[in-house]
Parts: structure tokens; sequence; C-alpha cells
């Protein structure tokens, strides 16, 4: 039996078998079949002592059934420790119940992951009111790594640096904007959000003339959007001379994609969080950081 190995599902096994290069083991497929009533048959091929599992998390209720099964099916191959590799790890922004009746989805699906998994790996985790990602799975170990300092690597790369203005759409941005901004010696600023809508945000800046400046816009994720389109519109408004935008999850879909280039975005890049068409900013060196012990155990 491998000592150690990754496995993955076709959505994330380009990324998967990148990082398997990286850390110098090998890669294999997890084998899903779909039934017509819906149902899957998920299948490995062996199993290495500490397994790997590979499987980022967007769109999830699907596939948490089919990371449920897979961890199943590698149990009884022989795995003795299963890894999980979330690059990006669902539900993890309602850490209470806003209404009377409402599910904890935080609480519920670390419970359920820590049921099956020995260790979860993720990055950039949405947590707002939880300060560590230990304190969301207290069963298991657990490490949330930040992507500032991989994507400052790769603005750097792009030229950007102390002439250009970091920029953040709201507060919850600060720490890791600022941590962004220390890493290329930029200045940072954030703005004020006023949500009035899923997909309807209000974004306020301090007053700033931004005339013939360059500006990344960076955030830790991005869905329907909103957000990021405002603080683009106003970083426009202010005479920015280049916007770019950063983000570490992009959920997003191709169409919004296309309203941040239209609205002045010179340039949007993502992490391999998510596989994504905006996708630029590899994380396999800092996983490979992380996960580098699991070779010697």
């Amino acid at each position: 039996m491998m000592p150690v190995a990754i496995y993955s599902f076709m959505h994330g096994e380009v990324h998967a078998r990148e990082l398997a290069s990286v850390l110098g083991i090998e890669a294999h497929s997890i084998d899903v079949h779909a039934f017509p009533d819906g149902e899957s048959r998920v299948g490995v091929s062996g199993a290495a002592t500490t397994s790997l599992v590979y499987c980022p998390l967007d769109r999830p209720n699907e596939r948490l059934v089919e990371l449920m099964l897979a961890a199943d099916a590698l149990r009884r191959a022989g795995a003795r420790r299963l890894v999980l590799v979330a690059p990006y790890l669902c539900y993890m922004r309602q850490d209470k119940a806003f209404h009377e009746g409402e599910a904890v989805s935080q609480q519920a699906v670390a419970r359920f992951l820590s049921s099956l998994f020995d260790r979860v790996v993720t990055v950039d985790a949405h947590l707002h009111r939880i300060s560590s990602l230990a304190e969301v799975f207290p069963s298991i170990d657990a490490e949330n790594l930040i992507a500032a300092d991989t994507i400052a690597r790769f603005a750097a790369g792009r030229n950007i640096g102390g002439e250009t203005l970091i920029a953040g759409p709201d507060e919850e941005a600060g720490q890791w904007v600022g941590r962004l901004a220390g890493a290329l010696g930029a200045r940072a600023i954030t703005g004020r959000k006023v949500r009035r809508g899923d997909q309807e945000v209000e974004i306020a800046f301090p007053d700033l003339d931004l005339d013939g400046k360059s500006v990344l816009i960076a955030d830790d994720i991005v869905s329907s959007g909103g957000t990021m389109l405002s603080a683009i519109a106003a970083m426009k408004a202010r005479g920015a001379a280049s916007i770019r935008v950063a983000v570490t999850h992009a959920l997003f879909d191709t169409t919004v994609y296309e309203k941040m280039l239209d609205a002045g975005a010179g340039a949007v890049w993502s992490t391999t969080s998510i596989p994504h068409p905006t996708n630029a900013i590899s994380l396999a060196g800092l996983l490979d950081g992380a996960l580098r012990n699991e070779l010697s155990e």
C-alpha cells in the first residue's frame, strides 16, 4: 500500500495533479457514476495509508454527498488517515441563526465533515465572528491558510507594487487587504458596504483623487459580484487609470466576469481554489507548505 497519495473528483483534477506533482506523490481519480434517479456510485482503485482528498466545495450540495461516499470507499480500501483538501470550504458564512428556526449551516457542515475526515485544510475560509477554523472543527485538525502572500507574489510579478493602491470592498476585508498591501509595500484602503439585497450593494470609499493612479481591488470571495462591481465603479469615478481585481474564491459566473471587464477592470485574477476561467494564481505552493508534514507521518 502507498504511504501517501492524493485523490480527486473530475471537478478539481487538474489542480489536484498540480499539487501532487509539487508534493512528489501519486494522483488518482475518484470514479463517479450518476444513475438516472440522481443517485451516485463512487469508487476508488485502492487507497494510500494517508489519503488526501482534493475537493473544492463550490456548488456543494451534490459534492458533499459524493465526498461522503468517497471517504467511505477509501476507508474500505484501507486508508487509515483521511485529509480533506478543500481550497474552498462551503457553508462557512452562516455562523449563527439569524431567524428563528434556521439551521446554523457552518456548525452542521463542520460536524458532517468531522465525521468523515481526520484533518481539513482550506484557504481563506469566510469566517465572520469566528477567529479560528479550529473553533469550527474542534474535534479534528483544521487549518485555514491565508492566500494574501501568494496573491502578493503574483501581483508583484505583474509590476504591482508601492505605487498601486490596494482597495478592499468593505471593512471585513480590512485585515486581509492590509496583509496583501504590506507584502507589496503599498497603501491599503477599505470601503463601507451597505447591502440592499442579494445583488444590490452600495460601497462608500474615502474621498480620494486617483487620477492617473493604479488600483488593485482585492477580496477573499466574490459570488454575485454586486460588491465588486460597485467597488470598480467607485475607483473609476475617482479617476483611476488602471483597475485590476484579485480574488481568492471566484464563485461568480461568466456574465459577472464580463460585467467587471465592461465596468472598467483591466484584468480579473483568481486563485485556483475553484476551477474558473479567471484562474491565474496557483495555490499549489501554499498547500504544499501545509501538507508536507503528511509525507513523514
